[in-house]
């Protein structure tokens, strides 16, 4: 066994169970506040495009904005 430096290990995308407790609403809008403040973007005009809608229309906008980011499963 070996240990290596953490910097060293590869970087893996975000993977999101959107039919496990981290796929509700609630989860999902904090998520997208959070990544909207680390890339320097409106979170609350986000958010407030996420909620105008049904669930259907929250994941489609979570995925206009962060789509590069994460994979979701259904």
């Amino acid at each position: 066994m070996t240990i290596v430096s953490k910097q060293l290990m590869p970087e893996r995308p975000t993977e999101i169970d959107l039919t496990g407790p981290d796929g509700n609403a609630f989860f999902l809008c904090g998520i997208a506040g959070k990544w909207a403040r680390q890339l320097d973007l409106d979170g609350d005009k986000i958010v407030g495009e996420m909620i105008k809608g049904d669930y259907e229309n929250l994941v489609e906008v979570f995925i206009k904005h962060f789509g590069d980011y994460v994979t979701l499963y259904r």
